[in-house]
């Protein structure tokens, strides 16, 4: 076990900017309107636990198919750009389908746990301790959790202007940690 206090900081910032959930509270508090009371809980504790899984097992599947974690890496470095870039200009290139309850599914999976996710998390694991991931991965559900309990609080104190701009902010740092780990991992592609 090898605490490394700046992978732990690293790994949580990375995955904050990713998960965005400053970012995602008008979606929530739209969930919220729509179907009543969100299980702030439950979704923190099913997100978390798959985040946990997919780290362990996610390299595995990627080997059951033929796929190295560089190769992985890269294409996730792709994804971060391009979340950054959602995030930094305000626009949406990729679009899930409409929530049809405010269940586990629309906020533990795709909202906090989603694809972006899935590919940062095997991305870090490249580059980080596992245990300095997971103890990213927990402060980050914390985080979480603080923000679907009191999002309602969050959206009254930061405003429209206040979320977009915090929203930028992690966007160009989610777009510097993108251009690293791509030059980190490219040129395991070719050795």
């Amino acid at each position: 076990m090898n605490l490394d206090f700046r992978e732990i900081a690293t790994a949580t910032m990375v995955l904050f900017a990713v998960i965005d959930i400053v970012g995602s509270i008008p979606v929530i508090i739209d969930l919220r309107t729509k179907f009543g009371h969100i299980q702030s809980e439950k979704a923190s504790l099913v997100s978390a636990g798959i985040m946990i899984a997919f780290l362990f097992v996610g390299e595995e599947i990627l080997k059951l198919i033929g796929i190295d974690v560089n190769s992985f890496a890269v294409a996730g470095s792709f994804v971060l750009f391009f979340l950054a870039l959602e995030m930094i200009l305000g626009i949406r290139l990729y679009r899930d389908e409409a929530a049809t309850s405010a269940s586990i599914v629309p906020i533990a999976f795709p909202l906090i746990a989603g694809a972006g996710t899935m590919t940062t998390l095997l991305s870090l694991r490249a580059e980080f301790q596992s245990i300095n991931i997971i103890i990213a991965i927990l402060l980050n559900i914390i985080l979480v959790y603080a923000i679907l309990k009191s999002s309602s609080k969050i959206e009254r104190m930061l405003s429209k202007n206040g979320l977009s701009i915090i929203r930028k902010v992690f966007g160009v740092v989610l777009l510097a940690i993108a251009v690293k780990l791509f030059a980190a991992n490219v040129k395991g592609l070719f050795a």
